[in-house]
């Protein structure tokens, strides 16, 4: 894969139509065999891409979706991070890619503390009305993985006492968790 073009030369090359050039990008980008592929030059390309179209999510799909996919941990680890920071340049936007990474860290690399830093950046960062509340739950359900029961507990009870939760169904669901996390703490001690 070639060096990434800088921005103002992807402007260039778009005529105008940085949409379109973006999307131009995205093909040729992925018209490369991604087993084999330079993964710092790919997030390079990536975030290149990203700007030149700020608003697509295409470059975070394929970065979650298809290259944080790869075998290699350190590969995927790459990929991951490079979701991780484009979140939080936009995180009401970018909530979905961070999610699946998250669980990618979670169920194929096997890496708890990276899913719940994940995780916990999506319940800190997001504040718009549409990001789903599973998301913003990820970090409590992550922790209880990690064992650490307690502040799984206190996450949660605090999520249930803020009023947030308006589902009924929702509600009861987390409460029978919460009573769950209560008994497993109990039968600890």
């Amino acid at each position: 894969m070639p060096p990434t073009p800088t921005v103002p030369a992807l402007k260039l090359a778009s005529f105008g139509e940085p949409e379109a050039g973006a999307r131009i990008a995205m093909l040729f980008v992925q018209s490369r065999a991604h087993m084999e592929l330079d993964y710092e030059r790919l997030v390079g390309w990536l975030a290149a891409i990203l700007e030149l179209d700020p608003r697509s999510d295409y470059p975070l799909f394929a970065a979650a979706r298809i290259y944080a996919e790869h075998p290699d941990p350190r590969r995927a680890r790459i990929a991951l991070e490079f979701v991780h920071q484009s979140f939080l340049r936009d995180p009401n936007r970018r909530w979905a890619a961070a999610a699946h990474g998250a669980l990618i860290a979670k169920h194929r690399l096997k890496d708890l503390p990276l899913a719940r830093r994940y995780a916990a950046a999506i319940d800190r960062h997001t504040t718009a009305a549409h990001v789903p509340l599973w998301a913003k739950q990820m970090e409590i359900f992550i922790l209880e993985d990690m064992n650490q029961l307690e502040a799984a507990k206190i996450m949660l009870g605090g999520l249930l006492q803020s009023g947030e939760i308006d589902d009924p169904a929702e509600a009861r669901f987390l409460a029978g968790r919460l009573k769950d996390l209560e008994a497993r703490l109990g039968m600890q001690r």
